[in-house]
């Protein structure tokens, strides 16, 4: 009796693609983060946002950045149960600021992302990092104060609460939000972790005006 073939694998039965695939399948909007891997650590599919992307979910995947005088607002609606984080450089850019990497635009694209999620204002709070004056000689610029001035003074105007932030000193931070619980963990680096920062400091301040006159490493549950 001659051997048959075996019959193919009805659709059904076929291995479904896991999370991490069907997320970097996707299609993404502009501005919107794309790294997607895998964290052995936490044992999780994860996110890279880079500066001036942004990016939102209704799911615990970890929403992850590294800052330093740039600011990463993670906003949550506690009804909808889901959050976003952005990555901004600069408080505004002017006439030339319709981009991720000035706060002004940053904040409006990531609350319009969540309302289009079914979000809404009165609902959401946020966890604001970042700030830190990580490199010296930058302190006369105040890149990573105006960043911190400038975000909580846009969500005090939108009437967003800030429920906890880690913001200013001198340090570069780790930031890992989980976007349907609103959990955030924040890592304080050492100063060895500063250079590829540093490129990014340095270009960000090369696009700055100035204003006229008139230690760590542990991880901390926000």
């Amino acid at each position: 009796m001659a051997l048959q073939s075996p019959a193919p694998l009805a659709a059904s039965a076929r291995t479904a693609p896991s999370r991490l695939e069907q997320l970097k399948a996707q299609s993404r909007r502009p501005g919107e983060a794309s790294f997607f891997f895998y964290d052995a650590h936490f044992r999780n599919e994860a996110v890279k946002v880079l500066p001036g992307e942004f990016f939102v979910y209704d799911q615990d995947i970890l929403i992850m950045t590294t800052l330093g005088s740039c600011i990463a607002a993670c906003l949550y609606d506690r009804d909808k149960r889901v959050g976003g984080m952005n990555h901004f450089l600069l408080p505004d850019g002017g006439s030339g600021g319709d981009s991720g990497r000035y706060g002004s635009f940053a904040m409006d694209q990531l609350i319009g992302e969540l309302v289009k999620r079914g979000a809404t204002r009165a609902t959401m709070e946020a966890k604001v990092f970042g700030g830190g004056a990580v490199i010296s000689g930058m302190s006369t610029i105040n890149v990573g104060e105006r960043n911190t001035a400038f975000v909580l003074e846009y969500l005090r105007t939108e009437r967003i609460s800030v429920v906890s932030k880690d913001v200013l000193d001198i340090y570069p931070r780790k930031v890992c939000f989980l976007p349907h619980s609103g959990k955030a963990m924040v890592k304080r680096l050492a100063s060895a972790n500063t250079e590829a920062l540093a490129a990014q400091e340095r270009a960000a301040a090369q696009r700055v005006v100035a204003p006229t006159a008139g230690g760590g490493g542990s991880v901390d549950l926000f």
